[in-house]
């Protein structure tokens, strides 16, 4: 939690600095966050496939088998990520045109969506490197990196934003910048210190094909199921984009300070991968009943909680990230609305994790897809002529209920099947 808690503050960072500089730089990042999405959900989803099977082996007590899904993990994932490096820079130039962008901030959002593609692969190292130590019981120095990276971003979004005055490209450069210096710490961590997976003491390294086509039949469904989640945010941008930018930077910053109660959720979803992972590698199915019935609702708990605290500080939050008096309205009625779904949001976030270290997703993925692509845009299709940006998050709050209710009565009828 405190991982994930450190990446949304990285967020609430990045949008006061770039909110200081007015509505049209909000919107250019808000603009094109749905995209870097899309992006990040593609590199993570094969790191996903190996962290699994990490969890597996450790449960099964193989470091040996841990170590070598280590090696063909990094292998494989820096040629995926270079190839969504390369994809990613291609479409930067058209990206912002298809999604609406207005003339004043098409610059804006070229460039922040050109930076973070190059600064990709560091993202995903952090990913990978920070999920196969958490899948082998060391869930603590990658939440003290995270944190770390989030200070290091404050440090140079200050830098480059303010100090070499690069505005929205100073954002992404700083965010870069910390990365990269947080990717080369936990690597060197990994390979060289971890008692789990460091490469001393490895007896042969060799390419697995079992394990990567099984990273794959595993990945793939969380790939297309996030780049699709993430392509349907897309569409939802650019039909937000028509209303301005004062609904695209609000649009933005409630998603940002939505953020703050659902993270914590994917902190519980971690770890119920690691805990069902390692109970399903040691054949311990009473366990992977009694995992996940904990921290399903340890999650709903959790998420209720924040949302009814968000609800009273959000106004607070959002003087906070921008000084435009228009934006902190509409962000606050619109977050409200939202927040009432947080409990069921939970549920669907946690049980995908327990699924997930099962080894289910393919699934659980298409009743995610079904739930956002036919639900939430059917409804935002119809509400948003008459009720504009609000319209659109009433779509949302309902979505995350009905996607609630299919995640719980999945996991109650499909954990066990083998």
């Amino acid at each position: 939690m405190l991982a994930q808690l450190s990446a949304i503050l990285m967020q609430y960072i990045d949008a006061a600095m770039a909110g200081a500089l007015g509505a049209d730089a909000s919107a250019a990042i808000g603009l094109v966050s749905s995209s870097t999405w899309v992006l990040m959900s593609l590199q993570h989803a094969l790191g996903i496939g190996f962290t699994v099977q990490t969890a597996h082996a450790a449960g099964a007590g193989d470091k040996d088998r841990a170590k070598n899904l280590l090696c063909n993990s990094l292998i494989c994932s820096t040629v995926f990520c270079l190839f969504i490096l390369m994809t990613g820079v291609c479409l930067s130039f058209k990206l912002p045109l298809w999604l609406g962008a207005s003339p004043q901030i098409y610059s804006d959002a070229f460039w922040y969506f050109l930076i973070f593609c190059l600064s990709g692969p560091f993202y995903e190292a952090v990913f990978l490197m920070s999920g196969m130590l958490q899948c082998t019981g060391n869930m603590r120095l990658p939440a003290v990196l995270n944190a770390l990276m989030c200070i290091l971003d404050i440090i140079f979004n200050w830098i480059f934003i303010f100090g070499f005055k690069l505005g929205v490209k100073g954002a992404a450069i700083g965010s870069a910048v910390s990365a990269v210096i947080i990717a080369a710490v936990i690597c060197s961590y990994t390979f060289f210190k971890s008692d789990y997976l460091k490469i001393s003491g490895f007896k042969k390294f060799f390419l697995d094909t079992a394990s990567i086509k099984k990273a794959v039949n595993l990945g793939f469904p969380v790939a297309l199921q996030s780049s699709a989640f993430s392509a349907a945010l897309a569409v939802v941008t650019k039909i937000i984009a028509p209303l301005g930018s004062v609904s695209l930077a609000a649009n933005s910053f409630a998603t940002t300070a939505e953020s703050l109660c659902y993270m914590p959720g994917y902190g519980i979803q971690e770890a119920a991968t690691t805990l069902t992972g390692q109970s399903w590698g040691a054949k311990r199915k009473d366990l992977v009943s009694s995992f996940g019935r904990i921290t399903v609702i340890y999650g709903m708990l959790v998420m209720g909680i924040t949302g009814i605290l968000m609800y009273f500080v959000c106004p607070y939050i959002f003087k906070f990230i921008t000084p435009d008096v228009q934006v902190q309205l509409l962000s606050v009625k619109i977050l409200r609305i939202e927040l009432f779904a947080e409990p069921l949001f939970g549920a669907s976030i946690v049980a995908m994790g327990v699924l997930r270290g099962k080894g289910d997703t393919l699934v659980p993925g298409l009743l995610n897809l079904f739930s956002l692509w036919v639900v939430r845009l059917s409804l935002s299709f119809i509400l948003v002529r008459p009720y504009g940006l609000t319209g659109i998050w009433i779509a949302m709050a309902a979505e995350l209920c009905f996607r609630g209710v299919i995640m719980l009565l999945r996991m109650r009828f499909g954990l066990y099947k083998d």
